[in-house]
């Protein structure tokens, strides 16, 4: 973290949200899957959500996104209201980058080709604006060596680190990680965290769910704990590792570490 969370803290106002869930609820026929969910996000924040399988995370991470529907509630996002009707959902998608555990990569097309080709379509930038994009990109997350490379010569950990550069070659104003190493085999793991660590390090707005207890103790600026479709507690690292309020959060910490 670049700043203290009681520095960070202090400076954020109501000005700062930049993601607002406001009673968030989800169900699947009679599974309700999230269960009235209320987090604000403020620009620059790192925000790590933890929690067991099943507990409505990567659930709540694709209705900010506007992949899933909320069944009710609303994702308030730069002040306006995404859930409401007639909204223009690319619009949104194209400020809201995500990578998620799999890589969905092209698998005909050469990696700098895979970063291009939303910026062709969606943000109608020319070929050699996208191009460069692509290449500058590639180079920040390590692979500038790998531009004309396929999907299929690179290792996961490489794609994976592709799929964050496709996610920001879009100029997104918040970066959306579901699981985004959980696909991975453990050595990858780290160069992955590197990338995510540099971006919050650069000031990047991230909603971080993820398993990576050591990343969400050292980069979040705070961390929250679902359980049952509810948020159960939420703090800095410090509180929510050392100090939990709640016993279900001491349960699942014992667990893991």
């Amino acid at each position: 973290m670049s700043e203290s969370n009681e520095v960070q803290e202090g400076a954020m106002s109501e000005d700062d949200v930049i993601v607002r869930i406001k009673d968030l609820h989800k169900s699947y026929g009679d599974l309700e899957v999230l269960r009235g969910i209320d987090i604000d996000v403020h620009r620059g924040e790192v925000v790590v959500v933890l929690g067991p399988s099943g507990s409505g995370k990567s659930t709540m991470l694709r209705c900010v996104n506007l992949l899933e529907k909320p069944t009710s509630g609303q994702i308030i996002f730069e002040g306006a209201d995404i859930t409401a009707k007639g909204v223009d959902i690319n619009g949104v998608r194209a400020k809201l980058g995500m990578v998620f555990q799999q890589f969905n990569l092209f698998p005909h097309l050469s990696v700098k080709k895979n970063v291009m080709i939303a910026q062709q379509k969606v943000l109608k930038r020319s070929k050699e604006e996208a191009e460069q994009i692509a290449i500058q990109g590639l180079k920040k997350v390590g692979l500038g060596d790998r531009v004309d490379f396929m999907p299929s010569q690179l290792s996961g950990g490489q794609q994976q680190r592709v799929a964050i550069a496709r996610a920001l070659a879009m100029n997104p104003h918040v970066m959306l990680f579901d699981e985004a190493t959980s696909a991975l085999d453990p050595e990858l793991v780290r160069d992955v965290l590197a990338v995510m660590r540099d971006l919050a390090r650069g000031g990047m707005t991230m909603i971080v769910v993820t398993h990576e207890m050591k990343f969400a103790r050292d980069v979040a600026d705070r961390v929250i704990f679902m359980d049952g479709g509810v948020v159960v507690e939420q703090g800095t690292p410090a509180e929510v590792f050392d100090h939990p309020k709640s016993e279900r959060t001491r349960e699942f910490l014992g667990h893991i570490s």
